[in-house]
């Protein structure tokens, strides 16, 4: 009987060290390094050019002042759109693709796919597809995956249905609200001709909708001045695609 106030200790500290662990491992380490395999993330290209993206919106505040500093910096970016947030937001959506920006399919509400059945993803990319070409006019091919998981037997469902799936070579990890010095720094640090940056115009830690994107638009037109006199050229991804085959 006296051992029981030891156990019950026991097990709050390992519970805790357990949520440290996974807390640590999702805001230091890329998941997206384990299921790169099948998908494009990186292109390896001579030319010095950069694909910035974003994910999860749009959103009714954040997206219009990310949109805002692309054009002062005259930069296209891609947009991978969820399409609950379309649907609630078209005016939104449509000014992404009436100023020259492209625009991906993240799933309709962020579900992560990996238990879903095959009827089931080819449902939730196609609804999703459909609200996005009614909303903007624009027919996407592109498919980047809640949190980047993906099952081998997911990718070659995607793959049948004509969708390319992009990941992304370097993370912002914007949701996590670094600081946007901390941001431009780190991709300064790590960038190489043809990777694919992953930044966030919604959503936040809990939540794929609000959040604080503020460090995200402060970040944008910092990085690219810092990149343009580096040499480097901002692309969308299917102009970075492209230059892999000329």
């Amino acid at each position: 009987m006296k051992k029981k106030p030891e156990i019950v200790i026991f097990l709050i500290v390992s519970v805790m060290v357990i949520i440290l662990g996974i807390a640590i491992f999702t805001i230091f380490f890329d998941e997206a390094v384990i299921v790169r395999k099948g998908t494009f993330y990186r292109e390896p290209v001579s030319d010095k050019v950069v694909a910035l993206t974003f994910d999860d919106g749009p959103s009714p505040v954040w997206t219009p002042k990310i949109l805002d500093e692309l054009k002062k910096a005259g930069v296209k970016a891609t947009f991978f759109m969820l399409g609950d947030h379309v649907e609630k937001y078209p005016e939104i959506a449509k000014r992404v693709a009436q100023e020259g920006h492209e625009i991906g399919n993240h799933t309709y509400d962020h579900h992560v796919l990996f238990y879903y059945k095959t009827q089931e993803l080819e449902k939730e990319i196609k609804d999703t597809e459909k609200i996005i070409k009614n909303v903007t006019g624009q027919t996407t091919r592109y498919f980047r995956p809640p949190k980047a998981w993906l099952t081998d037997e997911e990718k070659k469902k995607i793959k049948e249905m004509g969708y390319k799936v992009i990941l992304w070579s370097l993370n912002s990890k914007d949701w996590v609200t670094f600081d946007d010095k901390y941001i431009v720094k780190y991709i300064l640090r790590n960038i190489r001709s043809g990777d694919i940056i992953l930044f966030h115009d919604s959503g936040g830690v809990f939540s794929t909708e609000g959040g604080r994107r503020k460090e995200t638009v402060k970040t944008i037109p910092r990085l690219v001045e810092k990149l343009k006199e580096r040499g480097y050229k901002f692309v969308t991804v299917t102009e970075l695609l492209n230059s892999v085959r000329q």
